[in-house]
């Protein structure tokens, strides 16, 4: 078995059978699904998915371990539900297989969407990601958000794009941005880290001039200005979050 894809989920049936069209070229799918309350499973399963079901949510970097140790192929190829692997980067991912080179992981591009909209600066352009490797020679950080991949070996570029449609609305980028603050809190507080209101409101407004002004946001029009906006607030809520939570630090 050459090619491996996984993908963790989430209540994802809006997102989750275009995700797997797009890697129907793999040898397995696995599909490691957080307890959904609507159709991703049956959805999944009916694209020939292989369906495991959790009903705990360890943070994203342990769940995608997880579904990491479930894999067989000797190459293994991690998505997000609301990533798609389009016909150029399909023809590179079976090239490198196929090539079979000295290299332990691919790094490739990722071209992201925000309220319908792909965005050519703010800091999304160019975003690359390691996503395709050996396996055996990468795992996950253990991270509850934003977690990376730990590599052993030499790594390489893949020059086709991953495209992700993250944030389809305006609902998700809310959803979202509560969700991942939570965690971000979660992740200071674990590390020892601490935060002040005061410093919550430097760091928003850092994140939004950081956004806008020297990842050139403005150059993606109105919708540069909106992400900048809810970078900030998405800062801003995460130092606020750890701040209330230093009330719960010294609690037995």
């Amino acid at each position: 078995m050459q090619l491996s894809v996984i993908v963790i989920t989430r209540n994802e049936q809006a997102n989750i059978g275009d995700c797997l069209k797009s890697v129907g070229f793999a040898d397995e799918v696995i599909v490691l699904d957080n307890a959904s309350t609507d159709r991703t499973a049956e959805i999944a399963r009916s694209l020939g998915a292989f369906v495991h079901v959790t009903p705990d949510w360890p943070g994203f970097g342990r769940q995608k371990n997880r579904v990491l140790a479930l894999a067989q192929g000797d190459w293994v190829l991690s998505i997000d539900a609301d990533e798609r692997v389009p016909d150029a980067l399909r023809a590179e991912i079976l090239r490198a297989i196929s090539d079979n080179q000295e290299v332990a992981a691919y790094r490739f591009p990722r071209s992201s969407s925000y309220c319908g909209q792909f965005m050519r600066h703010s800091g999304w352009t160019p975003d690359r990601v390691i996503r395709f490797f050996r396996r055996g020679q990468a795992r996950f950080s253990d991270d509850l958000v934003h977690e990376k991949l730990l590599v052993s070996g030499r790594l390489a570029d893949i020059k086709s794009p991953l495209l992700h449609l993250s944030f389809p609305d305006f609902e998700s980028v809310l959803e979202k941005l509560n969700r991942y603050s939570t965690a971000g809190a979660q992740t200071m507080r674990a590390r020892g880290q601490t935060a002040s209101l005061y410093g919550a409101l430097g760091h928003g407004a850092w994140a939004f001039v950081r956004t806008y002004f020297l990842r050139l946001g403005f150059l993606d029009g109105q919708l540069g200005l909106a992400l900048s906006i809810s970078n900030a607030e998405g800062t801003y809520y995460r130092y606020a979050k750890r701040w209330l939570m230093s009330g719960q630090d010294d609690s037995p």
